[in-house]
C-alpha cells in the first residue's frame, strides 16, 4: 500500500513540476507567468491538502480499528484467565 502512495506522490510531483517548468519556458509576459505560477501554486497547496486529509482519515482508521482488535484480545484474555481461576477453585475445593 505505501509502494502505491509513493507512485502517486511520484506522479503528482512530476506532473506538477513539469507544469512549473512548461510555465517558466513558455513565451509568455512576466505578468501572465507570475498569475500562472500563482494559480499553481494554489493547485500545489490545494493537492497537498487533499492528501493530507487523505492521510488524517487513513490513520484515524487505522487507530480505531487496532485498538478494537487489541481490546476485543484483551477481554479474551480476561475470559480465558477467569476461566481458568474458576476451574483452579473448583479442583482446589475436591482436594
Amino acid at each position: 500500500m505505501s509502494d502505491n502512495k509513493d507512485t502517486l506522490l511520484g506522479f503528482i510531483l512530476g506532473g506538477l513540476l513539469g507544469t512549473l517548468l512548461g510555465v517558466l519556458y513558455a513565451p509568455k509576459s512576466g505578468k501572465e507567468t507570475r498569475n500562472n505560477i500563482k494559480k499553481l501554486g494554489g493547485e500545489i497547496v490545494d493537492r497537498v491538502n487533499d492528501l493530507g486529509n487523505d492521510f488524517k482519515e487513513t490513520s484515524h482508521k487505522f487507530y480505531k480499528e487496532s485498538r478494537d482488535k487489541i481490546y476485543s484480545g484483551k477481554d479474551k484474555i480476561n475470559e480465558a484467565f477467569e476461566d481458568g481461576k474458576k476451574i483452579f477453585e473448583e479442583l482446589s475445593k475436591k482436594d
